[in-house]
């Protein structure tokens, strides 16, 4: 039976969470941390320094059904049979599921899980000729399919683990805005492959959020590239989008500000995500706050619409500045809504 609801996601009031990455190897330890700094909106954490498995293209690619991959001097590429890179991919997942569990029990409320999307996927993983399988339509198709059988499992051992929450499931599109420009490289280097029509990526990331929905989940887009494409992801019925806030330009406040308008809720990145001086909380949000006012929106709404986030991963800081980040995310997604304006 489908648990598949039309109800808009929508964010706790005041809300940080973080990205995905974090510093070293301590399971236990970053499911810790991403529960406690963040407060209403944890999320499972990602710790790529343990290596290829555990970044975030091997665990996705741990996720497939029926499709394997394993590390080649050049990265990941497609095999025939699932080998000790998927295998360990899956038993890092398994260790990070347990210290998530541990931490959050008796949680109700949202909980953040990441997976990266299909089309930075394609981009990053090779087929068997050593070309992305960005290159083949065919590939992508079929990765999609895969990956949606994938996360709905994914999800449902996550709910099973954690009855009391409400998912949300981050898709990590770091690569959308090169795939949609045609800046991807061949294998050689020289060439780009080619633009992949916006009508094609929309309608993957629209199958992708409809198989999560059905799952019971809610799902966000994440890019912490320039130009993240805010009117795809809406019209792909995505209920988030999150983003560094420092990289939008004006060309991006209408999109923006379109996005607030419609509902979605929009995580913005608003702390560098390597070790850095960390400001006044509320001096960090100063811009959100002056973009909000500028495009018209009711203040009222803000605290409840934006929620705040490192700007990226956190896996190249510091073990005490990511805690240190995410406890600053808290207090600065707090000050918006005790002083909006």
């Amino acid at each position: 039976m489908s648990t598949e609801t039309s109800e808009r996601f929508t964010l706790p009031e005041g809300a940080a969470t973080g990205v995905g990455s974090m510093p070293g190897g301590d399971a236990r330890e970053a499911a810790r941390v991403a529960t406690e700094a963040v407060g209403a909106l944890p999320y499972l954490p990602e710790l790529p320094a343990r290596g290829p498995g555990a970044d975030m293209i091997g665990r996705t690619l741990g996720l497939l059904v029926d499709l394997y991959a394993r590390v080649e001097p050049s990265g990941w590429r497609f095999g025939d049979r699932p080998g000790r890179d998927t295998k360990r991919a899956r038993a890092w997942l398994g260790e990070d599921l347990d210290a998530l569990e541990e931490f959050t029990q008796g949680h109700q409320g949202p909980l953040k899980i990441q997976a990266v999307g299909p089309w930075t996927l394609a981009a990053a993983v090779e087929l068997h000729g050593g070309e992305a399988a960005l290159r083949d339509p065919g590939a992508v198709r079929d990765l999609t399919a895969s990956l949606a059988e994938g996360l709905t499992a994914h999800l449902a051992d996550v709910r099973r683990r954690v009855p009391g929450a409400r998912l949300l499931l981050q898709l990590d599109e770091p690569g959308l805005t090169a795939v949609l420009r045609g800046q991807v490289r061949t294998a050689s280097g020289y060439r780009t492959h080619r633009a992949v029509d916006r009508a094609v990526v929309e309608g993957a990331l629209r199958d992708l959020a409809g198989a999560a929905r059905a799952a019971g989940a809610a799902v966000s887009v994440h890019s912490c590239a320039p130009d993240v494409p805010f009117a795809l992801l809406r019209r792909a019925g995505v209920d988030g989008i999150s983003f560094d806030f420092d990289l939008l330009t004006e060309r991006d406040w209408d999109a923006f500000g379109e996005a607030a308008e419609a509902g979605l809720a929009l995580f913005a990145g608003v702390v560098p995500g390597t070790d850095a001086p960390l400001s006044d909380p509320a001096g960090s949000v100063s811009g959100v706050r002056a973009l909000w006012r500028r495009l018209g929106l009711a203040p009222g709404a803000l605290g409840a619409a934006v929620a705040l986030t490192p700007s990226c991963g956190l896996a190249g800081a510091s073990p005490a500045y990511a805690r240190a980040a995410l406890v600053h995310c808290a207090k600065a997604a707090r000050s918006l809504v005790d002083n909006p304006e």
